[in-house]
């Protein structure tokens, strides 16, 4: 029975401890599944392998700040995130795909780290989870980008200016992806901005796009407010429609990835508020 007292707050050791034995069972199984399955495929070949149990915590520090590229490979090897070394180290903003740290960082970096580093692994198998890892982050910015691009529509072909903006209602906090005001601050247009890739995820986020516009209507009920939705599920736009009929949904247009295509949907709900610029 382990004798230290239980913390109020977990460290990144305490979760991984907690999931040591699970993790290392999977890890048996993948490995003999992978074995038989592949059996007629696998061969072995020479290669480099980092012998991490070599290094001391120091050496790991001078090799960070000599290398800042390498600390996103060893995170993803230890399953640590930046969130984690802030919650934990204090280190705040940290960029694991471009870091600078200091001396002292580093080394506070690298013995925190040190304890999850495996005794070796394969040079390439760190290069290739530091690749899958980057592909997936530059997916994301670009999905991101796409509300960048509706924002830039509606400004681009309203008469109006459209913004991030928050309001309350009820005492509750709500954020709208795009909205334009008039002088005196009161919401005239907004817009909420749904990047929907999943059929298990319409539900959820129809239900939202409704119960933002009925607080906002409560709020400013001469307020329009329409949704700008990307759902590649052409044939059931229909269906979407139907569960965001609603008095608080002024407007539903679906656009596409290209620009030409947020463009021609950003019209179409400009148009239904009535500020297209001529």
């Amino acid at each position: 029975m382990n004798s230290q007292p239980e913390r109020e707050y977990a460290t990144q050791a305490d979760y991984a401890e907690w999931v040591r034995e699970s993790m290392e069972a999977r890890s048996g199984e993948i490995v003999a599944a992978l074995r038989e399955a592949f059996q007629g495929v696998i061969r072995k070949e020479e290669i480099e392998v980092i012998v991490f149990s070599e290094l001391t915590a120091s050496e790991l520090a001078d090799k960070l700040l000599a290398f800042p590229l390498i600390l996103k490979p060893l995170l993803l090897a230890t399953n640590i995130a930046a969130r984690a070394i802030e919650r934990d180290l204090g280190i705040r903003n940290l960029n694991t795909y471009d870091c600078r740290l200091s001396k002292e960082e580093a080394l506070s970096v690298s013995g925190y780290i040190k304890p999850f580093l495996p005794d070796n692994l394969p040079l390439p198998t760190l290069a290739e989870l530091d690749r899958v890892m980057f592909a997936d982050k530059e997916i994301r910015k670009t999905k991101g980008q796409w509300e960048g691009i509706v924002i830039g529509a509606l400004n681009n072909n309203s008469n109006l200016t459209f913004k991030k903006s928050k309001f309350q209602h009820n005492g509750q906090a709500f954020e709208l992806d795009a909205a334009a005001k008039d002088a005196s601050g009161n919401i005239l247009h907004a817009v909420d901005i749904k990047r929907i890739e999943a059929r298990r995820d319409i539900h959820k986020r129809t239900d939202e796009i409704v119960n933002k516009g009925s607080h906002l209507k409560a709020a400013y009920p001469r307020a329009n407010f329409g949704a700008v939705i990307y759902y590649p599920f052409i044939s059931e736009h229909g269906n979407v429609r139907d569960r965001l009929q609603s008095p608080h949904v002024d407007s539903v247009v679906f656009a596409g990835g290209p620009k030409e295509s947020v463009v021609t949907a950003v019209k179409l709900l400009l148009g239904k508020f009535k500020c297209l610029k001529n």
